[in-house]
């Protein structure tokens, strides 16, 4: 039996990742900030568990912080799989962007770091859309794909955010290059991840759906959203353990692409009732509000942008075929609604 060590299992993503190794025999070795969090992961994933028995051997806790060295060398002793997880993903930019960019970087490179003096030579690490579309299309291409880089001077990609994601991906990948050749790495890089999570405790991007189901805006901008389901990019992860075309490999995670407008009007069709705004607003007067709301400033760059992500690296190395983005919105907008959220 391999044993993994998953940091950031507290996380929407970490936890459904933590599932799907339990399910797929893995021992689990799982990272929270603080250990009190260990009983809200046990708590997520026990009611989906194919098999509960001995779940206090093969679930245990460490507790880990990326900008501390202390604990990692012991949480990666006689661990076969690191699984990176862990990074901060706030809803609106920090006044620093180095409160983002100092984690994510130096946290990556702090558990990389442990790996190699541990001797774990599997790497896989979640990344993000974000290292990649922060950058204009070269002409005659259509699609971002993996062979592309955020530029992190470009007005996309210099928001704190996308730079932390595209900084800690370089930083991981030129660490393994120059230190530590003997590492197979692989990043897995999902786009806006949706889907029911596995318990009350989530990530910022649900609120997305949250935002439309409560018609917080009169009317919505125009953007666009390429969306995967959170099952697929935990299947991607844990499948890419055993799965030799992965290494040295970036792989996008993405199902389909919605706009703002098709999403809501797609939600307001199953929940007629609800306050959904399905009318799209014209730019001249987001850009307007932008001067008084500074979360509204930080998506000007991406009004109107075409959001075309390639998937077909990851059909092809990983055979998947992901979840309907209609699945994910509606398993969503169930969620949030069942639990009064």
């Amino acid at each position: 039996m391999k044993k993994v060590l998953i940091t950031g299992a507290s996380g929407y993503i970490g936890k459904h990742i933590t599932l799907q190794l339990l399910n797929q025999g893995y021992e689990v070795r799982a990272s929270v900030r603080s250990l009190a969090k260990s009983a809200e992961v046990r708590d997520a994933v026990l009611p989906h568990l194919l098999d509960s028995s001995k779940l206090d051997t093969r679930l245990t806790f460490v507790e880990l912080d990326l900008e501390k060295d202390s604990g990692w060398d012991a949480a990666l002793k006689d661990i076969d799989v690191l699984m990176h997880t862990a990074s901060p993903f706030p809803l609106a930019s920090p006044k620093d962007e180095n409160d983002l960019i100092r984690p994510a970087v130096e946290g990556t490179l702090r558990a990389l770091k442990a790996a190699k003096s541990a001797g774990v030579k599997r790497v896989i690490l979640t990344s993000s859309m974000a290292a990649i579309y922060g950058r204009e299309l070269d002409a005659g291409i259509s699609e971002y794909d993996e062979t592309m880089w955020t530029d992190v001077t470009h007005p996309v990609g210099r928001g704190a955010y996308t730079k932390s994601k595209t900084l800690a991906e370089k930083a991981a990948w030129d660490f393994v290059k120059s230190d530590a050749p003997e590492i197979a790495l692989t990043t897995i890089n999902p786009v806006l991840v949706l889907g029911a999570p596995l318990d009350k405790n989530f990530g910022s991007s649900i609120s997305l759906v949250e935002r439309i189901l409560k018609g917080s805006d009169p009317m919505l901008p125009d953007l666009k959203f390429a969306i995967v389901d959170v099952r697929d990019v935990a299947k991607m992860h844990v499948d890419a353990i055993k799965n030799d075309e992965t290494k040295g490999e970036r792989i996008l995670s993405s199902s389909e692409t919605k706009s703002f407008v098709e999403i809501a009007k797609y939600l307001k069709s199953i929940y007629p009732k609800s306050k959904v705004k399905t009318a799209q607003a014209p730019t001249a007067i987001i850009k307007f509000l932008s001067i008084f709301d500074d979360t509204i400033k930080t998506i000007l760059p991406q009004l109107g942008k075409p959001m075309r992500i390639s998937n077909a690296k990851a059909k092809r190395l990983m055979g998947i075929n992901f979840i309907p983005v209609e699945v994910s919105l509606r398993e969503s907008a169930e969620y949030l609604i069942k639990n009064g959220l």
